[in-house]
Order: structure tokens, then sequence, then C-alpha cells
């Protein structure tokens, strides 16, 4: 017979490699000098992270009613309450968040609805464009006691299918683009300018929040562009080497966009350096479908085909939350609330899921004991973040068993990339393999026009 022998480790050998991670935390980070009050703090900044995934609950409701994939979600840049939704079938719905309470229902196209912008100057109104080739200004109701609006305030038949608008700061100017970007103005029936950038269909475009006059969009030849509505023709040109699907800006940053794209990642642009990204965040396992900044412009939610919905900080390549469902499908619509509590997602399966931007986060009125004892319990987390235990709890989500087989085969993939990268130029001339930053590795050409 095999005998076992069972090892067992004396518990003070555990006590004492805590504190002399404790001791080394003391040295790096500055913490607390006296040792007792060092682990004291420790532990209970461990026990924090501990509860804090405990009490993890981001779902918070589901907005039902659209008979097709939610296509499309805007904010009401005036009314943090109000928020729009539109379906593939071209139905747009007019939601009051606190009370889950469709304001009103309006059939707006004879087919798909390719976009929507609300007006950011007196935010009465929103225009709509469609698969059947139609502008359309609708007025919108007031959230209490509002009129129902079926009948457009104005309809205007285009030459071509425009799939995206969007408004201008501080302006009720608004931009349109398919075969062509036009610039409209609310009281005309033609465009004031049109530019023409090619043979090929412009897919997405964004007014920037800051300056009215720049506009950045994407075509389908994988390039992404800057224009200047002041000037005759773009100013810069980049192409990707796969499409960029959605664009948002940064609310707090004139000069600063991401992008959302095919290869699974994200992209932050600095418009001045425009010949490669600022920073690349990974996580997602499939086509990221729409991206849009928090109002803050510290962070961003981010929608996938790998029925995920993520929320990156702005600095930070990869994500700090994961939120899906069972019954989620392919992610097609995201968006940030004005007042930075919530996200919203629209999916394939018809459904508006609203989640907690913090999903540990208290929903509601708090007494000045309980939410000083959080303010102490958060900052202990920051404290000590950097402790392996502490971050290791952090970090660690649960994701669907297809998207955690999705990203351990391309991390494999990668691995398997740098490994013979490494070996064709440890046995090539030297300088003959130049090494190519990641940041650089996804772009193609750099044009100035």
């Amino acid at each position: 017979s095999m005998k076992v022998k069972v090892i067992s480790r004396n518990p003070d050998d555990y006590l004492r490699e805590t504190k002399h991670d404790i001791h080394k935390l003391v040295r790096n980070h500055n913490l607390p000098t006296d040792s007792f009050r060092a682990q004291t703090e420790y532990t209970r900044a461990l026990n924090s992270t501990k509860l804090e995934r405990v009490f993890a609950k981001p779902f918070l409701a589901s907005l039902d009613g659209h008979t097709e994939g939610v296509s499309s979600i805007a904010k009401h840049p005036l009314r943090d309450s109000v928020v729009l939704s539109a379906s593939r079938d071209g139905q747009v719905r007019i939601w009051d968040l606190p009370t889950k309470h469709c304001l009103a229902t309006v059939q707006s196209h004879d087919g798909p609805l390719n976009g929507m912008s609300v007006d950011s100057v007196e935010g009465m109104s929103y225009v709509t464009v469609g698969q059947d080739c139609q502008l359309k200004t609708w007025r919108l109701p007031h959230p209490i006691g509002g009129k129902k609006m079926n009948v457009p305030l104005n309809q205007i038949t285009l030459d071509g299918v425009a799939h995206a608008v969007s408004h201008l700061a501080s302006s009720t100017d608004f931009v349109t683009c398919g075969e062509d970007v036009s610039v409209w103005k609310a009281s005309r029936d033609t465009p004031v300018r049109t530019y023409k950038l090619g043979v090929n269909t412009i897919h997405a475009i964004k007014g920037n929040p800051i300056e009215e006059a720049v506009i950045v969009g994407a075509t389908m030849d994988r390039s992404i562009w800057i224009l200047d509505t002041r000037a005759q023709a773009p100013l810069k040109k980049v192409t990707m080497k796969l499409r960029p699907n959605a664009i948002s800006w940064n609310p707090m940053v004139i000069n600063e966009f991401v992008v959302a794209n095919d290869d699974y990642n994200l992209y932050t642009f600095d418009l001045r350096h425009l010949s490669h990204p600022k920073n690349v965040h990974v996580g997602h396992t499939n086509a990221v479908m729409d991206v849009d900044f928090a109002p803050t412009g510290k962070e961003f939610v981010s929608g996938s085909y790998d029925r995920t919905v993520r929320i990156f900080p702005n600095d930070n390549g990869h994500s700090r939350e994961v939120y899906h469902t069972k019954r989620m499908q392919s992610v097609l619509s995201v968006m940030f609330s004005m007042d930075n509590k919530l996200v919203l997602s629209g999916s394939d399966e018809m459904n508006i899921r609203v989640w907690k931007a913090r999903a540990a986060e208290k929903m509601g009125p708090m007494n000045p004991r309980e939410r000083a004892a959080l303010e102490y319990a958060e900052k202990l987390r920051e404290t000590y973040k950097e402790h392996p235990q502490i971050k290791r709890i952090a970090r660690h989500r649960h994701v669907p068993k297809s998207v955690y087989s999705a990203a351990k085969e391309h991390r494999i993939i990668r691995q398997s990339e740098k490994r013979k990268e490494a070996n064709r130029r440890a046995h090539a001339a030297e300088g003959e393999i130049p090494h190519i930053p990641e940041r650089k590795n996804h772009m193609v050409t750099n044009e100035e026009l």
C-alpha cells in the first residue's frame, strides 16, 4: 500500500508573509508606519473589497416594448430622466427613466432607422434618418402631461440613404452622412454645405461636443477622417486594418475621441496626432458595435457582439466592469446617463437594460454615518489596491463560458505570434525586423489632406 504524507503549513507562515507584504506597501506607498495600524487598515481594506464584490448587483431594470432589436439609444442633453431608443423596424420610443414609463411611441420610418440625434440647444426636438431615404424632425413630448406627436415637424426626401446623423455643439445645425457629408440648418430643406469624400459610404459621424465646427467620421474603407466645416476638404485621414463601427467624443477634452472597431478593440485617438492611437483598450472577444463616453470624461461604456457590456477607464487598457445576463444577445447600442449613475444597453433581443455605473453603489438616501462609513471603506480600498490579495479580488469577474473560452484562445494566438516574431528576429540580420509598438500595429496609412 502507498502511504500519502500530508504536509500542512504553519499558520504563522501566512501571518509572516502578510506582515512582509504590509511592510513593503508601507515603504513603497508612504502608508502609516505604525505596524499595528497598518495591519488593522489592511484587514479592513481586504474585508471591504470582499464585501464590495458580494454586494455588486449592477442590473436595475429592463425597458420592454420594442418588437425588433434596439439599434440606437440617444440621451436628452437637458433632461437627465429622458432617453430615446430606436429599433430596426423604425419605431422610436421615448422613456422616462425614474418611472420606467414610455412617454411616446412613434413609427418614424417605413423600415430600419439608421440614426437619431437630439437638439442640444433647446432640447425640444430630435432628428431621425432611415433606410427609406427620409430625414425627419420630430417634437419631443414633455415628461409631465406632454402630447404625443405622431406627425413630424419637417420631412425631407434625400437623394440617397443617410446612415447617421449628429447635432453640432451649441447649435441647432446637424450633419448627416451617406454617400457624402451634408450640413443642415433646422429651418432649411436643402443642405448648407456638402462634402464629397470619395466613393466609399460614410457610415458613422459625430460632431464635437465643445467645438462646433469639428466633425469626425468613418467610412467603409476602414478610414477615419477629421472635417472642419469652415474648410473645403477634410483635414486628416487615417486608415485602420479593420472597420470602425462607432465614435464618441470625450465631453471634457476637446481633442480626444474613442473608436469602436471590428477587431474586438477600442482606440482612443488624439485629434492632433491621428497617425496612431493614444491608447488601445482590449477585453472584448467579438466586434465592438457601440461606445459612449461618461459625462465626466473619465470612462466610457462599450457594447459588443460577444453579448457583454464593458466599462473602461479612459487611461486604462482593460475594463473595470463586465456586465452580462443569460438572455442578453448581441449588444447593438450603449449609453451613459447624464448624471453618471446609470448605463443603458440595447440588444438584439428587443430589450433595453439599465445598469449601475458602479456595480456595488447603493442607490437611494443614506444617513450621514452610513455615507461616512462607505467613504472610509472606499478610501481604504484605494490606499491598499496594490496589495496582491486585494488586487486579485477586486479584478476578478465571472464571465460567460463562451467569452472565457474565446479570451483564452485569443491569448494563445497572441502569444504564438509574439513567439514567432521573436524567433524570426533572432535569426535575421540586425534591424531587418523592426519592433512595432502595439499602438501603431493597427494602423495602415496616415494622410494629410
